[in-house]
């Protein structure tokens, strides 16, 4: 156990998992394949693994080979991790939607698929812009048949739940949001260990009103919780962490004890994955009182101020949860 950085205990399990399975494979775009070790070390996996199971100092910049080829592999019976940028993950949607989700399927489970999509998801800051600062995806690919999605908050979370999904014989998209790696990070066992998919964590316990949020839009929700704590309201704080499978049971219950939800997203309002919560808790706990906070329906600005305006920060946080309290 350690205090290791949010990239680095990603890159310690895609580490272990491929010393574990010789067979494995990890291939991206232009991601480093290399970080500084909490001692100081540096962690090379191409180094290790070489470039026949990595993409070595670089590939040309092709998404969908890169996602296509890291498909074909685990069809085969490899474990394979495909690595794409924000703006590009576009790009491997024709091979998850026809290929990667519906193989178990139209084979009757005769053959698995562990593959992995890593999305290096883009975030809701200034400067970026457009095409640079999309986010919620995990509605996108939610919708697919045939694949699950999972959204790391933290260091801890983000090692455990990618051994999870590079485990899992079905594929998995692991978004992997900027906001959430900076600043301080839980210790990491050294050791490789799984988060089961489907499986919420409670961050506060709370009586009045539920909070649930995920990735991104958790380092807002947590500063929220702590100014609603000042001003005497107790909030239960839900990180989804998997977003499909969820974990309704959890959210369920604490609805039912607050008997209000307050969701929380940086994805896109219309037809954002929040609503998918709201409505799973509308038909379970009759009277409940809901409130989404998302992103509008336009593209991100590049201007900060402008950014901050939309975006769902602590202070929208803070008045949606009062005004569902006392109303």
């Amino acid at each position: 156990m350690a205090n290791k950085s949010y990239y680095y205990a990603q890159l310690e399990a895609v580490a272990q998992e491929m010393r574990a399975d010789p067979e494995m494979v990890y291939y991206y775009e232009y991601q480093k394949p290399t970080t500084i070790g909490p001692t100081g070390e540096v962690f090379d996996l191409v180094g290790e693994f070489g470039d026949l199971r990595t993409s070595g100092r670089g590939w040309p910049i092709d998404e969908s080979w890169i996602a296509g080829v890291a498909i074909g592999a685990a069809a085969a019976g490899s474990k394979a991790i495909a690595r794409l940028p924000s703006m590009a993950q576009i790009f491997a949607i024709e091979f998850v939607y026809n290929q990667a989700g519906k193989l178990r399927s139209m084979t009757g489970g005769q053959a698995s698929m562990p593959f992995v999509l890593w999305v290096d998801g883009a975030g809701r800051r200034r400067g970026s812009a457009g095409q640079h600062t999309d986010v919620g995806a995990e509605c996108l690919f939610a919708n697919l048949p045939g694949i699950k999605v999972v959204a790391p908050s933290n260091a801890y979370d983000a090692k455990g739940l990618l051994i999870s999904a590079i485990r899992d014989p079905d594929p998995v998209v692991y978004i992997d949001y900027p906001e959430v790696k900076s600043g301080r990070q839980p210790d990491v066992p050294d050791e490789a260990y799984e988060i089961p998919l489907g499986e919420a964590v409670v961050r506060q316990r709370g009586s009045q009103v539920t909070l649930v949020a995920w990735s991104p839009a958790t380092v807002d929700a947590a500063r929220a919780v702590a100014e609603l704590a000042k001003a005497g309201i107790s909030v239960e704080f839900i990180d989804p962490r998997s977003l499909k499978p969820l974990d309704t049971d959890t959210i369920v219950a604490s609805a039912r004890k607050t008997r209000r939800l307050l969701v929380v997203e940086h994805g896109h309002y219309t037809a954002g994955f929040g609503a998918h919560v709201v409505a799973e808790v509308a038909q379970l706990v009759p009277g409940v009182r809901t409130r989404r906070l998302a992103f509008p329906d336009v593209p991100g600005p590049g201007a900060a101020g402008m950014m901050t305006w939309l975006r769902p920060d602590t202070p929208k946080i803070v008045d949606a949860a009062i005004q569902l309290v006392r109303s």
